[in-house]
């Protein structure tokens, strides 16, 4: 088995460069990449950047200081307004910033589907609201849906509680949040974890993301 363990945050983050579409795990406070984001903070040239999370941040510093040094053109995410976020409302006001936002349900499902090589959709969520305006809508056994497209994106940033040397992830209760649907839809995902064991010391019942959808491990700092 390859050994997809990173020395240091920036072989992790080697090939993330301007216009990049970037997963970022995270429910809450809990399962948020923040070793990853640093270190995307501190690898300066890099903007255009498109961010996709649950919450666009959860008022976490390095996730909101890439949008206050305006290297983030975009977020897409289900609810940007969480303490602390006063930020990217800012940004959006000034033109800025574009966040384009979704019910929940309807952001995990897209990724889901990107995950799945699934095409566009259809969702009842969302139908006769302004969030279904300038879209296509049918109407299917008398009930409105709105037609949603999969979400893809270059690099997923996640967080786990172990891994393996190959890439096999275990996480700790609500950490879990997307990360395994994130995983499957990025072309390739980095994921910093707590701990990193020899192959076959994970309980394979235990085992929720699989290695085959794991690229780079950054382990904690020693």
């Amino acid at each position: 088995m390859k050994d997809k363990t990173c020395a240091n945050v920036e072989e992790a983050l080697r090939g993330v460069e301007s216009g990049a579409v970037i997963f970022v795990g995270g429910f809450g406070g809990s399962g948020i990449p923040a070793r990853l984001l640093a270190g995307l903070l501190a690898k300066q040239g890099v903007d255009g950047l498109t961010l996709i999370n649950n919450n666009a941040g959860a008022g976490e510093a390095s996730f909101l200081a890439l949008v206050a040094s305006g290297r983030v053109s975009r977020i897409v995410c289900s609810y940007p307004r969480m303490p602390g976020n006063d930020v990217i409302r800012e940004r959006v006001r000034a033109g800025k910033l574009a966040v384009e936002v979704m019910p929940q349900g309807t952001l995990v499902e897209r990724i889901r589907a990107g995950g799945a090589g699934m095409g566009p959709f259809y969702s009842p969520t969302g139908y006769g609201t302004p969030l279904a305006e300038g879209r296509e809508t049918r109407v299917f056994g008398g009930r409105g849906y709105v037609l949603e497209e999969p979400l893809r994106a270059d690099f997923a940033f996640i967080r786990a509680h172990r891994a393996d040397q190959s890439g096999n992830l275990v996480y700790r209760r609500a950490q879990r949040n997307f990360g395994p649907v994130m995983c499957m839809a990025a072309r390739s995902t980095i994921v910093e974890v707590e701990e990193i064991l020899p192959c076959g010391a994970l309980d394979p019942d235990a085992i929720v993301t699989p290695s085959l959808f794991v690229h780079r491990l950054l382990g904690s700092p020693q």
